[in-house]
């Protein structure tokens, strides 16, 4: 296939985050992608932990103003974007005050705040897809990372699945030791609901209070592909990926320049 147009959607991004593995990975790919000459977009939550005024991020505001709606209720979506240098990588962080703390916090949300994680996943996810749909931009590829974007496959093949945006993507799941300590609210499958989602859509976390191993296995059964980045992934969610027969990249130990041509040649593969 022609890659073109690589859609990084991520969990957390050094350095507008703690320097944690995938946090680093997340950073590099997609510098050394965009490096490889391909264009790349970059989205992460608009955490309380990222300085505003140290990291330059402002509010765009053509993208700005959307109202999403989750279990009935109307949630503003704020886009704001910073430039990483001096890899000149621009960053777009998805942010609403329900979900992300306006002053800087020692924590990331999903740790201080896991009782909102279910719809905190739904509002990150809905608002990188809204988003990237108002650029008109078209990705080849769409690589997901950390339980907080489980959900982007599941929205990416059943909600988008004829919007010209995503219809011809494919959508490659990242593998970290990222573990979600807090099961979700018991409800996120009615709440999912509302957008259309049948019960047999989200049979892996219908009626219960979805884990992380839940979370990966919905994931993995809308998802075109997966890479290990970690040598420390569960083993329960790497029996998952190959009950799937899905392509699969394993984890190799190697530099960020290395990683990045596998990568590279992974995507091609699809």
């Amino acid at each position: 296939m022609d890659i073109n147009k690589v859609l990084f959607i991520s969990q957390e991004i050094f350095p507008y985050t703690p320097d944690t593995e995938m946090a680093n990975q997340s950073m590099m790919l997609a510098k050394g992608v965009q490096d490889k000459g391909i264009e790349v977009r970059t989205f992460m939550p608009k955490y309380g932990y990222v300085n505003e005024r140290r990291n330059q991020l402002h509010e765009v505001i053509r993208l700005s103003g959307m109202n999403l709606i989750i279990d009935d209720t109307d949630h503003p979506l704020i886009i704001k974007v910073a430039t990483l240098q001096p890899a000149r990588l621009q960053v777009y962080f998805i942010y609403n005050e329900d979900y992300f703390e306006q002053n800087v916090t020692k924590q990331l949300e999903i740790e201080s705040h896991p009782e909102d994680n279910d719809e905190r996943s739904i509002f990150y996810v809905r608002g990188v897809l809204e988003t990237v749909k108002k650029l008109r931009w078209i990705p080849s590829i769409i690589q997901c990372s950390g339980w907080i974007t489980a959900l982007a496959p599941l929205y990416i093949k059943k909600f988008y699945s004829d919007d010209p945006s995503f219809r011809d993507a494919k959508v490659v799941l990242s593998l970290f030791d990222d573990e979600m300590t807090v099961p979700l609210d018991a409800k996120l499958a009615e709440k999912l609901k509302y957008d259309g989602f049948t019960d047999e859509d989200l049979a892996p976390i219908f009626d219960k209070q979805a884990s992380h191993l839940d979370m990966m296995k919905l994931a993995i059964a809308n998802c075109d592909a997966v890479i290990q980045y970690s040598p420390n992934v569960s083993a329960d969610v790497l029996k998952l990926v190959k009950k799937s027969k899905l392509p699969f990249l394993p984890y190799k130990e190697g530099d960020h320049a290395e990683m990045v041509n596998r990568c590279m040649d992974f995507y091609y593969s699809l």
